[in-house]
């Protein structure tokens, strides 16, 4: 990669790591379904008028704008909200990786290799380290419970991903998120109350128009724009693991800004989600490595 695009795609990391801490601060004035409306308003209009749909079928755009926008992200505000912080958030959002590749073994017939079980089997032991730390703080049990259906939603969205034959770039996010739109607007007048986004209105601060703006533009259209950018550039394989640095600068992130704390329990159950992830990404690529240096050892 030129260093230029590595510097971008950091960059990239670095507004979703820091997402969550914003979402935090919209959750403080908005009901989540409420600030998920609104994101997803502000995300596509006015620029869905500029911008041609996916070239795809509308059925599976809007299966994915249900499955990956509207549920994922009103199970993820409502998990946050239920109390589990922005940094362990961004941490358990990977969760989806190994979601989505289960489900493809499921639905799409895919075989699961040796290096996806002993993936999945580092991340669950790193669910059960965060599962064994209910502390009702920083860390509960329905929010847990909402933040890993949230990873579900987000990995069964992948499969329309792979229905579709491959990323449709920025013109899928700003169509996804206009379609989510209503669905999300018709969820929070029905659940948190006809007057709740107009109330959250007109007594929002700062502080609320500030995550307004970050989440719906910021990391919709900055950080989904770059990275869709990148992947046009880039195959696959070299840009997925830059979504590794995500749970470490969104860990940093609520650190910084809200004074979370990083626990030995936590840093374990980071390492081991993040060992995860490395071994059922590269597991593969990291075996004929060893495998030629020990060839050329013994030669």
């Amino acid at each position: 990669m030129h260093p230029r695009h590595i510097m971008l795609a950091i960059l990239v990391m670095v507004i979703w790591g820091f997402n969550f801490v914003f979402v935090t601060m919209g959750l403080e004035e908005f009901p989540p379904l409420a600030l998920c409306a609104l994101r997803f308003f502000m995300a596509s209009v006015p620029i869905i008028f500029f911008i041609k749909r996916p070239r795809v079928s509308w059925r599976l755009v809007t299966l994915y704008s249900t499955l990956a926008f509207a549920l994922h992200f009103s199970c993820l505000f409502i998990g946050m909200k239920a109390g589990v912080s922005p940094g362990l958030t961004s941490l358990l959002s990977q969760i989806q990786v190994f979601f989505s590749f289960m489900f493809a073994a499921v639905f799409l017939g895919e075989r699961l290799t040796q290096w996806q079980v002993m993936g999945a089997s580092l991340a669950l032991m790193g669910l059960v380290v965060v599962a064994e730390h209910l502390n009702g703080v920083d860390l509960t049990g329905s929010g847990l419970v909402w933040i890993l259906l949230a990873s579900m939603a987000w990995g069964a969205g992948n499969l329309c991903i792979k229905k579709m034959g491959g990323a449709q770039g920025l013109s899928l996010i700003v169509w996804s998120s206009f379609l989510s739109f209503p669905l999300l607007l018709a969820s929070s007048y029905v659940l948190e109350g006809p007057s709740a986004l107009m109330m959250s209105l007109q007594h929002v601060s700062w502080r609320g128009v500030s995550a307004l703006l970050y989440v719906a533009y910021g990391s919709t259209w900055i950080g989904y724009g770059l990275w869709a950018w990148l992947m046009s550039k880039y195959s696959v394989g070299t840009m997925v693991p830059f979504a590794l640095l995500v749970p470490i600068f969104g860990m940093f992130a609520s650190s910084l800004v809200f004074g979370e704390g990083l626990p030995a329990w936590k840093l374990m159950a980071a390492l081991l989600i993040m060992l995860g992830l490395i071994v059922h990404l590269f597991g593969p690529r990291l075996s004929n490595l060893l495998f030629d240096r020990s060839k050329l050892l013994k030669s």
